[in-house]
Formats: C-alpha cells, structure tokens, sequence
C-alpha cells in the first residue's frame, strides 16, 4: 500500500498545491493561457509522439484493444447522459453530463501516472486509448449539441467542421506521426530527441498543476442532484465496463489490461468543463463534476491500484 500511495500521491499532491494556489493567490485567469497552450500543442504532442516513436509498430496493431475499451467508452457515456436526462430533462445538459460520465483525466493525469505505475510497457496502451477516446467523444459530442440545437445547422457542414477538429488535434497528429516514425524507424537527431525529452518530462507537472488552479477558480456554490451519479460512473461504472469489454474481447497482456482499468479509473477530465463553457451548458455542474470526481478519486483510484499491485484483482 505504501508503494501504490508513493506513486499516486504526487500526483494528487500537485493537483491540490495547484488548488491551493488557485484558492489563496488571487491571479487572473487569463495567466493561465500560455500555460494551457503549453501544455496542448507543445509537452503533451512530444509526450505522446515519443512514446509511440520509439513502440514497435506491430504492437500499435490491436483493433480488440481498441474496440474494447472504446465501447467502455461509449456505454459509460450513455449511461451517465441517459441518467442525466432522467434528472434534468434537457437533452444538451445530459450530453454534457454524458462527457464528464465517460471522458476521463486520459490526456493530463493518465500518461504520468501508467507510465509511473506501470512502466514503459504502458506506453502504448495509453496512446490507444487517448487516440480512439478522444476520436469518439469529440466526434460524438459536437454532433448529438448540433442535434438538439434550437437552430440546426446544415448537417454535412457540421460534420465536415467536426472532422476537421479530430484530424488536426494537436494531440492526435502527435500520436499519428509517432506512429509514422515507429512504422518507418525514423529516429531524430539526438539534439532534437532531447529537446521532446525534456518538453515530455514537464507534461505531468505542468498539467496537474493547471488542471488545480483551473478547479479552485470555478465557483462552487453547491452540488448539483446528478452530479453524485455521473462521478459514480466515471469512478466505478466504467472500470467495470472496460473490465467485462477486455475479458469479452481478450485475452490482452496484463499490463495492457491493468493499463485500461487505471485509464478508465481516472476522474473526469478538465475538458468537460472547458467544452461545457464553449456550449453555455451545464457550466456549474461540470465544474463540480470535476472537483467532486477528483477529491473522490484520490480513494477510489489509490484503492483500483493497490488491487492491481496486490493482485488482488482477477486480470
């Protein structure tokens, strides 16, 4: 338990001394643009294209993996949209609930913390997930708001807009030119390998850090009736899912597997919140979707990894 609290525990720490800041050092924040951007076009694209450059190619090649813990995905979504719509009644809110419910910390809080746990092993697994996660929710978020928008948009131009987003993240077009590079073995200079080193080693810190004082500067007056549930399917609905869709569709590597279980175990992610904010729906429930998620996790996440650790889990 020691061991599985020393790896975890940083993490939390940096989440609530980025709090803690947020809360006592009353800066704008407007401070936290070039942070973010940072964090988005330049450490976490040379993490993850790193990581896969230097994967063997035929390992990137595992489409059960990937339809595995997609549908993990896509059920926890459904499930904690469905549950939202139930409470509230208002189909763009229930979206929006439906993110917070599936999309977790993959992006911030994952790839530090497998790669920490789990060894480099981990490394691919986690690119998987981020890539086809983040393909699925980006596509279906836009297009279920466009759908229930009082004024629809044209649909082909909005799924045109769509796909244009996806292709050109910056953390996907990372992920595919590392896979570029790992299919033709192509190894940049040694100055320039050294250089994504260092951009990779600020990703975690920075990234926690932010995701804190982002948190704090929300307001929190109250939590919001569904709330509780859709953190109860984040934290320990879609671990079982990605647990049954992995045993259904295996077998996989156990580091595979305990990589997927730790990815689908993680809070909700800050961008639920961020894309709340850009449709002015559900702001104030997705930001203590958040926070409550992430104070919860730090029992519920410690608890998943001391079973895997301990082999107390059945992988």
């Amino acid at each position: 338990m020691i061991d599985v609290l020393n790896l975890s525990l940083p993490y939390f720490g940096l989440i609530f001394i980025g709090f803690a800041c947020g809360k006592f050092r009353k800066l704008p924040e407007t401070g936290l643009a070039w942070l973010n951007f940072f964090l988005l076009y330049i450490s976490l694209p040379a993490l993850f294209f790193r990581i896969l450059a230097k994967t063997p190619f035929e390992q990137l090649n595992n489409l059960p993996f990937m339809i595995a813990t997609t549908c993990a995905t896509a059920l926890a979504f459904t499930v904690a949209a469905v549950f939202a719509f139930i409470v509230r009644r208002r189909a763009r809110e229930a979206v929006m609930a439906g993110l917070a419910g599936g999309y977790g910390n993959i992006g911030y809080m994952g790839p530090g913390l497998a790669l920490a746990t789990f060894g480099p092993q981990a490394a691919v697994p986690v690119a998987l997930i981020f890539c086809f996660d983040s393909v699925f929710l980006f596509s279906i978020v836009p297009l279920l708001m466009a759908l229930f928008q009082t004024g629809r948009r044209p649909l082909l131009p909005m799924i045109a807009h769509v796909g244009k987003q996806i292709v050109f993240h910056p953390l996907i077009v990372a992920s595919w030119l590392g896979a570029l590079a790992a299919a033709f073995h192509v190894d940049p200079p040694v100055a320039v390998d050294r250089t994504l080193q260092f951009l990779q080693n600020a990703a975690a810190p920075v990234a926690l850090f932010a995701l804190g004082v982002t948190v704090a500067l929300r307001p929190f007056d109250r939590v919001p009736w569904e709330v509780p549930g859709i953190v109860a399917v984040k934290l320990l609905l879609q671990p079982l899912m990605a647990f049954a869709m992995l045993s259904l569709l295996g077998p996989f590597d156990r580091e595979w597997i305990a990589t997927a279980l730790l990815m689908a175990s993680l809070p909700p992610a800050l961008n639920a919140f961020i894309i709340a904010r850009q449709y002015d729906t559900w702001v104030e429930a997705s930001s203590t979707a958040v926070l409550v998620g992430t104070m919860v996790s730090v029992l519920t996440l410690t608890t998943i990894m001391w079973l895997m650790k301990t082999g107390q889990l059945p992988i």
